[in-house]
């Protein structure tokens, strides 16, 4: 890698938030610029330059033929291949097609679904192209964020947490919403990130920085169907932010099953 890498950064089917997430690095921002040649990154400068770039970092998830076609160019164009959020690591909300009829949401919600172009499912990168490494969250955490970019630098490997989002709210001296009010909570099969900031206003985790890797989801899932306040909830939790990760959705698989088996 150069001296001072050519860094690209892409969107596709998502809300801007996690790339905007460079730019919310106020304090970094131009200690950043000084490192890295931010090449091609519409959200923040016109001026593009020309590829091959060392880095490629992605946002969004694959929704179109169009998509899908692109994301193999600039696969082709980035040495290193970073995806952010949970969108490019789970498909992202959108995901939440991959369970219905795509047609039938159209309709319901445009007046000429005709003239829309879309695929049956929102996927993430790694299902098109080999991904070097992927940062989750929605938004990914800004600091993450830096320290992947510092590491590829340096040429060393990133420091990022290895654990669930239970030790960030003994951290915070959060009471545990699941053991104290029942309340569904992800917290314990999801990987670490945001800080915990939803068990910190009494609300249960949504899994929005993904599955994690140790997780073990068969002796979660009975846990997370007996603090369910309506029939379905665990289900829908799993399926809502991160439903294309393979963590949540094997677990999703197998709690589907149950019910299916006990309806």
């Amino acid at each position: 890698m150069s001296a001072k890498p050519k860094v690209a950064v892409y969107k596709f089917s998502s809300c801007d938030g996690c790339q905007l997430q460079l730019l919310n690095l106020e304090d970094e921002l131009i200690d950043l610029a000084g490192i890295v040649e931010l090449a091609y990154f519409l959200e923040a400068r016109r001026q593009t330059l020309p590829g091959p770039y060392d880095v490629g970092i992605v946002e969004g998830s694959v929704t179109t033929l169009e998509e899908a076609e692109r994301i193999q160019h600039i696969r082709r164009d980035c040495k290193f291949l970073l995806t952010i959020g949970t969108c490019a690591t789970a498909g992202g909300v959108q995901a939440l097609r991959n369970f219905a009829d795509v047609q039938e949401y159209a309709a319901a919600v445009y007046a000429h679904p005709e003239y829309l172009k879309t695929l049956a499912t929102s996927t993430p990168m790694s299902a098109h192209v080999k991904v070097d490494l992927e940062l989750w969250g929605c938004p990914v955490n800004k600091y993450q964020l830096l320290e992947v970019i510092a590491s590829l630098v340096q040429q060393r490997r990133p420091a990022l947490p290895q654990y669930s989002v239970c030790l960030e709210c003994k951290r915070r001296g959060t009471t545990c919403v699941i053991v104290a009010n029942g309340i569904p909570c992800l917290g314990p099969i999801t990987r670490a990130g945001c800080g915990a900031i939803c068990p910190a206003y009494a609300r249960g985790c949504y899994g929005c920085f993904g599955p994690l890797p140790t997780a073990e989801f068969e002796a979660f899932n009975p846990i997370l169907k007996a603090t369910e306040r309506r029939p379905g909830e665990g289900l829908r939790l799993l399926r809502t932010i991160s439903p294309a990760a393979p963590g949540f959705e094997k677990a999703a698989k197998l709690i589907a099953f149950e019910e299916t088996k006990h309806a």
